[in-house]
Protein backbone atom coordinates (compact mmCIF):
# COMPACT_ATOMS: atom_id res chain seq x y z
CA UNK A 1 0.00 0.00 0.00
CA UNK A 2 1.58 3.25 -0.95
CA UNK A 3 2.47 5.24 1.93
CA UNK A 4 1.96 8.98 2.17
CA UNK A 5 5.48 10.21 3.50
CA UNK A 6 6.16 14.01 2.63
CA UNK A 7 6.65 16.60 -0.11
CA UNK A 8 8.86 14.27 -2.36
CA UNK A 9 5.83 11.53 -1.93
CA UNK A 10 2.99 13.80 -1.77
CA UNK A 11 -0.27 12.34 -2.57
CA UNK A 12 -2.86 14.14 -3.30
CA UNK A 13 -6.31 13.71 -1.06
CA UNK A 14 -8.99 14.93 -2.43
CA UNK A 15 -12.75 14.90 -0.97
CA UNK A 16 -16.08 16.59 -2.34
CA UNK A 17 -15.42 20.21 -2.29
CA UNK A 18 -16.20 21.82 1.53
CA UNK A 19 -18.48 25.13 1.96
CA UNK A 20 -17.39 25.38 5.58
CA UNK A 21 -19.38 26.47 8.13
CA UNK A 22 -22.66 28.68 7.90
CA UNK A 23 -22.32 31.98 8.69
CA UNK A 24 -24.09 34.51 11.36
CA UNK A 25 -27.28 36.30 10.26
CA UNK A 26 -26.21 39.94 8.63
CA UNK A 27 -23.54 38.94 6.34
CA UNK A 28 -23.55 38.54 2.52
CA UNK A 29 -23.87 35.28 0.85
CA UNK A 30 -20.69 33.51 0.44
CA UNK A 31 -20.66 31.95 -3.21
CA UNK A 32 -20.37 28.34 -3.90
CA UNK A 33 -18.62 28.00 -6.82
CA UNK A 34 -15.08 25.62 -6.23
CA UNK A 35 -12.82 23.87 -8.21
CA UNK A 36 -9.59 21.97 -7.87
CA UNK A 37 -6.32 22.83 -8.59
CA UNK A 38 -3.60 19.97 -9.35
CA UNK A 39 -0.65 22.18 -9.05
CA UNK A 40 -2.21 24.33 -5.91
CA UNK A 41 -2.44 20.83 -4.19
CA UNK A 42 1.51 20.67 -4.97
CA UNK A 43 1.40 23.50 -1.89
CA UNK A 44 -1.82 22.70 0.06
CA UNK A 45 -5.29 22.63 -0.42
CA UNK A 46 -6.25 21.41 -3.94
CA UNK A 47 -9.84 23.41 -3.49
CA UNK A 48 -10.54 26.47 -5.07
CA UNK A 49 -12.97 28.68 -3.65
CA UNK A 50 -16.11 29.57 -2.23
CA UNK A 51 -14.98 32.73 -2.07
CA UNK A 52 -16.55 35.88 0.18
CA UNK A 53 -16.11 39.40 -0.29
CA UNK A 54 -18.55 41.39 1.64
CA UNK A 55 -18.52 45.69 2.03
CA UNK A 56 -15.22 45.89 3.36
CA UNK A 57 -13.45 43.05 1.02
CA UNK A 58 -14.99 44.72 -2.22
CA UNK A 59 -14.09 48.17 -1.01
CA UNK A 60 -10.66 47.60 -0.06
CA UNK A 61 -9.92 46.01 -3.54
CA UNK A 62 -11.62 48.94 -5.40
CA UNK A 63 -9.17 51.37 -3.41
CA UNK A 64 -6.49 48.87 -4.19
CA UNK A 65 -6.85 48.58 -7.97
CA UNK A 66 -6.98 52.52 -7.93
CA UNK A 67 -3.56 52.81 -5.56
CA UNK A 68 -2.13 50.77 -8.34
CA UNK A 69 -3.74 52.25 -11.53
CA UNK A 70 -2.22 55.83 -9.88
CA UNK A 71 1.34 54.70 -9.85
CA UNK A 72 1.36 52.22 -13.08
CA UNK A 73 -0.27 55.48 -14.77
CA UNK A 74 2.30 57.39 -13.81
CA UNK A 75 5.20 55.39 -14.55
CA UNK A 76 3.80 55.11 -17.88
CA UNK A 77 3.39 58.58 -18.64
CA UNK A 78 7.22 58.82 -17.18
CA UNK A 79 8.04 57.06 -20.52
CA UNK A 80 6.33 58.88 -22.26
CA UNK A 81 3.50 55.71 -22.76
CA UNK A 82 5.90 53.41 -24.98
CA UNK A 83 5.24 49.92 -23.64
CA UNK A 84 8.69 48.60 -24.62
CA UNK A 85 10.38 51.36 -22.53
CA UNK A 86 8.15 50.73 -19.64
CA UNK A 87 8.46 47.35 -19.25
CA UNK A 88 12.72 47.86 -19.95
CA UNK A 89 12.97 50.31 -17.39
CA UNK A 90 10.26 49.20 -14.73
CA UNK A 91 12.31 48.14 -12.06
CA UNK A 92 13.72 52.32 -12.09
CA UNK A 93 10.47 53.75 -12.67
CA UNK A 94 9.30 55.42 -9.37
CA UNK A 95 6.74 57.70 -8.37
CA UNK A 96 7.99 59.52 -5.46
CA UNK A 97 6.75 61.88 -2.44
CA UNK A 98 6.97 65.41 -2.79
CA UNK A 99 9.85 67.75 -2.33
CA UNK A 100 10.78 68.76 1.22
CA UNK A 101 10.03 72.32 0.44
CA UNK A 102 6.09 71.68 0.26
CA UNK A 103 6.30 70.42 4.05
CA UNK A 104 3.12 68.69 5.06
CA UNK A 105 1.10 70.84 2.58
CA UNK A 106 -0.75 69.38 -0.76
CA UNK A 107 1.33 69.92 -3.34
CA UNK A 108 0.53 70.15 -7.36
CA UNK A 109 -0.61 66.43 -8.54
CA UNK A 110 2.72 66.05 -11.21
CA UNK A 111 4.93 67.42 -7.90
CA UNK A 112 4.33 64.56 -5.26
CA UNK A 113 -0.03 65.07 -5.23
CA UNK A 114 -0.20 61.57 -7.02
CA UNK A 115 1.98 60.21 -4.33
CA UNK A 116 -0.62 61.28 -1.98
CA UNK A 117 -3.50 60.30 -3.63
CA UNK A 118 -2.11 56.56 -4.05
CA UNK A 119 -1.13 56.49 -1.07
CA UNK A 120 -3.96 57.23 0.51
CA UNK A 121 -6.13 54.63 -1.23
CA UNK A 122 -2.81 51.90 -0.80
CA UNK A 123 -3.72 53.06 3.20
CA UNK A 124 -7.54 52.62 2.84
CA UNK A 125 -7.32 49.09 0.79
CA UNK A 126 -4.83 48.31 3.25
CA UNK A 127 -6.80 48.99 6.38
CA UNK A 128 -10.08 47.42 5.21
CA UNK A 129 -8.29 44.35 4.38
CA UNK A 130 -7.63 44.37 7.98
CA UNK A 131 -11.02 45.22 9.10
CA UNK A 132 -11.82 42.18 6.55
CA UNK A 133 -10.14 39.54 8.54
CA UNK A 134 -10.76 40.57 12.14
CA UNK A 135 -14.32 40.23 10.88
CA UNK A 136 -14.06 37.06 9.41
CA UNK A 137 -11.89 35.94 12.34
CA UNK A 138 -15.01 36.88 14.55
CA UNK A 139 -17.66 35.21 12.15
CA UNK A 140 -16.17 31.87 12.26
CA UNK A 141 -15.60 32.27 15.79
CA UNK A 142 -11.85 31.76 15.83
CA UNK A 143 -9.04 33.29 17.52
CA UNK A 144 -7.96 36.84 15.65
CA UNK A 145 -4.62 36.50 15.83
CA UNK A 146 -3.85 36.28 12.15
CA UNK A 147 -5.34 40.00 12.15
CA UNK A 148 -3.27 41.15 14.71
CA UNK A 149 0.08 39.42 12.74
CA UNK A 150 -1.24 41.64 9.67
CA UNK A 151 -1.40 44.67 12.02
CA UNK A 152 2.56 44.39 12.91
CA UNK A 153 3.11 44.88 8.99
CA UNK A 154 0.83 47.54 8.92
CA UNK A 155 2.36 49.13 11.79
CA UNK A 156 5.82 49.61 9.71
CA UNK A 157 4.09 50.79 7.12
CA UNK A 158 2.71 53.03 8.25
CA UNK A 159 5.50 54.54 10.10
CA UNK A 160 7.07 54.65 6.71
CA UNK A 161 5.19 56.48 4.60
CA UNK A 162 2.90 58.53 7.26
CA UNK A 163 3.77 58.63 10.60
CA UNK A 164 7.05 59.12 10.89
CA UNK A 165 6.81 61.54 7.78
CA UNK A 166 4.53 63.54 9.78
CA UNK A 167 6.56 63.72 13.21
CA UNK A 168 9.43 65.10 10.70
CA UNK A 169 7.40 67.48 9.35
CA UNK A 170 7.46 66.89 5.54
CA UNK A 171 5.97 64.19 3.78
CA UNK A 172 9.71 63.84 1.51
CA UNK A 173 10.89 61.69 4.44
CA UNK A 174 8.11 58.86 3.45
CA UNK A 175 9.24 56.28 1.10
CA UNK A 176 8.46 56.71 -2.86
CA UNK A 177 6.82 53.75 -5.04
CA UNK A 178 9.28 52.00 -6.89
CA UNK A 179 11.72 49.17 -7.03
CA UNK A 180 14.90 50.18 -7.07
CA UNK A 181 14.20 53.99 -5.64
CA UNK A 182 12.79 52.39 -2.72
CA UNK A 183 16.22 50.32 -2.34
CA UNK A 184 17.78 53.90 -3.29
CA UNK A 185 15.77 55.27 -0.20
CA UNK A 186 16.45 52.23 2.15
CA UNK A 187 20.51 53.30 1.81
CA UNK A 188 20.27 56.94 1.73
CA UNK A 189 17.98 56.36 4.80
CA UNK A 190 20.61 54.18 6.57
CA UNK A 191 23.93 57.17 5.28
CA UNK A 192 21.79 59.84 6.34
CA UNK A 193 21.21 58.83 10.23
CA UNK A 194 24.58 57.81 10.39
CA UNK A 195 24.32 54.09 9.45
CA UNK A 196 21.16 52.70 10.80
CA UNK A 197 22.99 49.17 11.74
CA UNK A 198 23.68 50.72 15.15
CA UNK A 199 20.46 50.75 15.57
CA UNK A 200 19.39 48.74 18.72
CA UNK A 201 15.70 48.37 17.34
CA UNK A 202 16.99 47.48 13.76
CA UNK A 203 19.34 44.75 15.68
CA UNK A 204 16.11 43.47 17.12
CA UNK A 205 14.08 43.27 13.64
CA UNK A 206 16.81 41.11 12.18
CA UNK A 207 17.45 38.76 15.18
CA UNK A 208 13.57 38.27 14.59
CA UNK A 209 13.64 38.05 10.95
CA UNK A 210 16.67 35.21 11.48
CA UNK A 211 14.84 33.96 14.27
CA UNK A 212 11.31 33.60 12.98
CA UNK A 213 12.88 32.26 9.35
CA UNK A 214 14.84 29.71 11.21
CA UNK A 215 11.66 28.67 13.41
CA UNK A 216 9.11 28.40 10.40
CA UNK A 217 11.84 26.24 8.23
CA UNK A 218 12.45 24.19 11.25
CA UNK A 219 8.36 23.56 12.30
CA UNK A 220 7.71 22.98 8.84
CA UNK A 221 10.55 20.59 8.22
CA UNK A 222 9.84 18.92 11.50
CA UNK A 223 5.87 18.28 10.16
CA UNK A 224 7.11 16.91 6.75
CA UNK A 225 9.63 14.44 8.64
CA UNK A 226 6.84 13.20 10.79
CA UNK A 227 3.83 13.64 7.90
CA UNK A 228 4.18 9.47 7.56
CA UNK A 229 3.13 9.19 11.21
CA UNK A 230 -0.06 11.94 10.38
CA UNK A 231 2.06 14.66 11.98
CA UNK A 232 -0.09 17.08 9.78
CA UNK A 233 -2.69 16.64 11.87
CA UNK A 234 -1.41 18.91 14.15
CA UNK A 235 -5.43 19.65 16.69
CA UNK A 236 -5.12 15.49 16.85
CA UNK A 237 -1.78 15.48 17.90
CA UNK A 238 -2.57 18.02 20.56
CA UNK A 239 -5.55 16.66 22.31
CA UNK A 240 -4.42 12.87 21.57
CA UNK A 241 -0.97 12.55 21.65
CA UNK A 242 0.78 10.27 19.09
CA UNK A 243 3.82 8.42 17.72
CA UNK A 244 4.27 11.40 15.44
CA UNK A 245 4.53 14.07 17.97
CA UNK A 246 6.80 11.58 20.35
CA UNK A 247 9.20 11.03 17.70
CA UNK A 248 9.52 14.95 16.97
CA UNK A 249 9.44 15.76 20.63
CA UNK A 250 12.22 13.03 20.97
CA UNK A 251 14.08 14.29 18.08
CA UNK A 252 13.94 17.55 19.22
CA UNK A 253 15.22 17.09 22.82
CA UNK A 254 18.15 15.06 20.71
CA UNK A 255 19.32 17.77 18.61
CA UNK A 256 18.30 20.93 20.36
CA UNK A 257 18.23 20.05 23.90
CA UNK A 258 14.19 20.94 24.70
CA UNK A 259 11.38 20.45 23.10
CA UNK A 260 8.64 22.64 21.38
CA UNK A 261 5.02 21.23 21.06
CA UNK A 262 2.55 21.12 18.67
CA UNK A 263 0.66 24.16 20.36
CA UNK A 264 3.97 26.20 21.55
CA UNK A 265 5.98 26.28 17.89
CA UNK A 266 3.36 28.49 16.55
CA UNK A 267 3.55 30.97 19.32
CA UNK A 268 6.94 31.15 19.29
CA UNK A 269 6.56 31.33 15.47
CA UNK A 270 3.57 33.96 15.91
CA UNK A 271 5.64 36.10 18.44
CA UNK A 272 9.39 36.39 16.29
CA UNK A 273 7.24 37.00 13.39
CA UNK A 274 5.25 39.88 14.92
CA UNK A 275 7.99 41.13 16.67
CA UNK A 276 10.32 41.95 13.38
CA UNK A 277 7.85 44.53 11.90
CA UNK A 278 7.32 45.79 15.62
CA UNK A 279 10.97 46.33 16.81
CA UNK A 280 11.84 47.85 13.13
CA UNK A 281 8.85 50.00 12.87
CA UNK A 282 9.93 51.66 16.55
CA UNK A 283 13.54 51.95 15.53
CA UNK A 284 12.30 53.85 12.02
CA UNK A 285 10.23 56.09 14.11
CA UNK A 286 13.38 56.94 16.28
CA UNK A 287 15.30 57.73 13.54
CA UNK A 288 15.25 61.72 13.00
CA UNK A 289 12.67 62.38 15.65
CA UNK A 290 14.82 60.93 18.61
CA UNK A 291 18.23 60.51 17.17
CA UNK A 292 19.86 61.91 14.06
CA UNK A 293 23.05 59.67 14.09
CA UNK A 294 23.02 56.38 14.99
CA UNK A 295 26.97 55.87 14.62
CA UNK A 296 26.97 58.66 17.45
CA UNK A 297 24.76 57.27 19.71
CA UNK A 298 26.40 53.54 19.59
CA UNK A 299 29.83 55.38 20.19
CA UNK A 300 28.33 56.99 23.46
CA UNK A 301 26.77 53.79 24.44
CA UNK A 302 29.83 51.74 23.75
CA UNK A 303 28.07 49.91 20.96
CA UNK A 304 30.25 51.63 18.01
CA UNK A 305 33.93 51.83 18.05
CA UNK A 306 35.74 55.01 17.72
CA UNK A 307 37.56 55.89 15.05
CA UNK A 308 40.99 55.48 16.31
CA UNK A 309 39.71 51.91 17.43
CA UNK A 310 39.44 50.80 14.18
CA UNK A 311 42.93 48.58 12.94
CA UNK A 312 44.76 50.46 10.38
Amino acid sequence: MAEYQNIFTQVQVRSPAELGVHLPPQNSPRGTETSFSYWAGKLGDAQIGPTYLGTTGLISLVCGIIAFEIIGLNMFASVNWDPVEFVRRLPWLTLNPPDEKYGLTLPPLNEGGWWLMAGFFLTTSVILWWVRMYRRARALQMGTHVAWAFAAAIWLYLVLGFIRPVLMGKFSEAVPFGIFSHLDWTNNFSLNYGNLFYNPFHMLSIAFLYGSALLFAMHGATILAVSRYGGERELEQISDRGTASERAALFWRWTMGFNASMESIHRWAWWFAVLCPLTGGIGILLTGTAVDNWYDWGVKHGIAPTAYEYPN
